[in-house]
């Protein structure tokens, strides 16, 4: 996808990164990515819009004062034609709210949700602004017009039939493909035809004890390889090492501070 935002209701339309050192984290982007970095102003809290080639990918602000508790954490969003409809709905079939629907200027409105895994979600009902302007898209194992943007969304989480259910009660995810439902393995993407933009993968088995649930987003490269080899130079850590994968070339990293995400590409 590039140009205009086409997101449906319930579908990932935007990320943005919750960051203790703010100028770490555009720096670091800067140079992983070619993102350009712009501020709101103070009238949105010093809210930045990361772009690639000029169009958003993603956002980022600095951690609140105060705020000692919260992680470095990407969040990602889902589009919502009503942002209260959304929370309200989210807390009656299990959810909590983190951070209730708020409206940002003309932009839209807001929302944070803890969903009924525990995994953090946004809400955002657009107004002026829909969301992402580029986005790489996956077919086939095939990873198109996707360096530096975002390309996958995929919900890591111990509660999979209880996710799928509350994600189709609330966010109108009405065609789920099941991938698999092999005990050792299972995982549904949010649509069953391309775009299918991301997924749910039943985690129980490899979240590491503690470990919370959560959405990962993927950001495209051109060769993950380098990418990721870059991404250490620059200070971000290795979770997992680039592999090839049915669907692509994957690897597991944090950036500087420690906010976790994804890279993909094509296969080696």
């Amino acid at each position: 996808m590039t140009g205009t935002n086409r997101t449906k209701i319930g579908d990932p339309c935007w990320v943005d990164l919750y960051s203790s050192d703010l100028d770490r984290s555009i720096a670091f982007y800067r140079e992983l990515f070619d993102w350009t970095a712009e501020s709101a102003g103070e009238e949105f809290g010093g809210y930045v819009t990361f772009r690639k080639d000029g169009r958003a990918v993603a956002g980022a602000m600095a951690r609140m004062p105060g705020d000692t508790d919260s992680p470095e954490q990407w969040t990602v969003y889902l589009a919502s034609s009503g942002a209260q409809a959304t929370a309200d709905a989210a807390t009656a079939a299990g959810a909590s709210l983190v951070v209730p629907p708020m409206a940002v200027g003309e932009l839209g409105t807001m929302a944070v949700l803890g969903d009924v895994g525990g995994a953090g979600v946004g809400i955002w009902q657009a107004g002026t602004f829909p969301g992402f302007e580029t986005m790489g898209l996956v077919s086939g194992g095939q990873w198109r017009e996707h360096a530096g943007a975002p390309s996958w969304f995929e919900l890591h989480t111990r509660a999979y039939d209880a996710s799928l259910t509350f994600y189709r009660e609330v966010f109108g995810w009405s065609d789920i493909f099941t991938v698999s439902d092999a005990p050792e393995f299972r995982y549904s993407t949010i649509h069953a035809e391309s775009p299918m933009l991301g997924g749910v993968m039943d985690a129980s088995a490899f979240l590491p004890e503690g470990a919370p649930a959560g959405w990962i987003v993927y950001f495209g490269a051109d060769d993950v390889d380098k990418t990721v080899e870059r991404l250490t130079e620059l200070g971000g850590t290795v979770l997992s090492p680039p592999q090839d994968t049915p669907y692509g070339r994957m690897a597991a990293v944090t950036d500087a501070t420690g906010a976790r995400f994804s890279i993909g590409g094509n296969r080696a």
